[in-house]
């Protein structure tokens, strides 16, 4: 079966603006399939398109192999009004082809998709100022996967929320996937990025950062357990994150020059990945680090749902008071934490201690595996709400909340 993604209506308004819609994330967050709604929308409405998949050697050699490009854009225009590139960093003068149909004045939309940003912003930001917009993919949210038949919310934080997942019945088939896109994204998008003999280094970073999810980890003692070098483990880092496999928090601070901690906190783009790394796929009710779980899940729902003027920070102080998550919004900070046990809605020492702090912090939140909506009010009767953790995946959660 398929579903329809959050981004599909967003995308199909753009159909007739002649901006250059790009599609950013990790391997197998469904771009090529949102590729391919959109062109199959097109076709139905009578709209002439054209699709190219670069990674298959015969698309690429047939945009790649004309030195004229003044031919290949005159051929690409006349044939169709709507041109979909899946996978389109690896065509080399794809920012210099962009550029030259939009700047031709012809009503001409091109979508594009893109797994590796290493080379995409130098060429967006030198090439296609303000001729294209940007739209990064995330997997499958919590309020889509309730579109699949039997889905349950613990099977997300098993197996996360990549979307070939709903293809895939059993324990063994879902396992071949995950372990497919993890093999595909070493083998292709790292391995040609870094020297032959660092890719086992490169693996255990991996490792690491997975077993530590969640933690506070610093780029010396990330080298220390990976024996690389503090400069190989900040370029690696630098890396997931380009490709869109890695998130890294960084401390919060009402002193802004303080901010740039050495210390941050990481989390993978995909529970399913990130459990498959550590090799622990049981369901989180039978796990020790099913807090860990609760924890990712939540901030995998908040974080597609960001604005510019909005980031997600952690707080920790050296007398060991922390919170899970700082949410700001225009800087105005809102303590969030994560609780996995069924307990009674008791304000969370590290919020009492957040809220006593900043005086300014409107309110709290509190998610929790089994909690019902509340609000209990702080000691100044600033709200504290207690949410289920499934309520992040609201596609507007956070426009509710501010």
């Amino acid at each position: 079966m398929s579903i329809t993604r959050i981004y599909f209506n967003d995308l199909w308004k753009e159909h007739n603006q002649r901006e250059i819609s790009i599609m950013l994330g990790a391997r197998q967050v469904g771009k090529s399939t949102l590729l391919r709604q959109l062109e199959a929308k097109a076709k139905k409405e009578g709209t002439p398109t054209v699709f190219y998949d670069l990674e298959q050697s015969s698309d690429l050699k047939e945009l790649g192999a004309s030195g004229d490009e003044g031919e290949l854009i005159a051929r690409l225009t006349q044939r169709a009004r709507i041109i979909f590139i899946d996978e389109f960093h690896y065509l080399k003068n794809s920012s210099k082809i962009f550029k030259a149909i939009y700047d031709s004045g012809r009503k001409i939309k091109i979508y594009a998709s893109g797994s590796s940003s290493l080379e995409i912003h130098k060429h967006l930001k030198e090439s296609l100022a303000g001729r294209f917009t940007k739209r990064i993919i995330y997997p499958l949210s919590l309020i889509e996967w309730k579109e699949v038949k039997g889905f349950k919310e613990a099977q997300y934080l098993q197996w996360g929320g990549l979307p070939g997942l709903i293809r895939r019945r059993g324990s063994k088939k879902r396992l071949e996937l995950l372990e497919n896109i993890l093999n595909t994204y070493i083998t292709k998008d790292i391995k040609g990025l870094i020297k032959e003999e660092n890719v086992r280094a490169f693996n255990l970073l991996l490792y690491s950062l997975a077993q530590s999810q969640g933690s506070i980890s610093s780029v010396s003692n990330l080298a220390q357990e990976t024996g690389l070098s503090e400069s190989s483990v900040t370029r690696y880092l630098e890396l997931m994150s380009q490709t869109y496999v890695l998130y890294g928090l960084s401390s919060y601070s009402t002193n802004m020059a303080n901010e740039l901690k050495k210390s941050k906190k990481y989390y993978f783009f995909d529970s399913g990945i990130r459990n498959l790394l550590i090799k622990d796929m049981r369901p989180a009710d039978k796990r020790e680090d099913k807090g860990v779980l609760y924890e990712t899940a939540v901030l995998l729902e908040l974080i597609p749902q960001l604005k510019p003027n909005m980031e997600i920070r952690f707080w920790r102080t050296k007398k060991q008071d922390e919170v899970d998550f700082v949410l700001l919004k225009n800087r105005i900070p809102i303590p969030v934490e994560i609780k996995s046990s069924q307990s009674p809605p008791n304000i969370p020492k590290g919020i009492t201690s957040f809220m006593r702090k900043y005086p300014k912090a409107p309110f709290a939140i509190v998610f929790s595996a089994h909690s019902d909506k509340k609000t209990i009010l702080f000691e100044d009767k600033r709200p504290i709400y207690f949410e289920n953790w499934s309520r992040a995946s609201s596609v507007d959660y956070l426009k509710s909340i501010f």
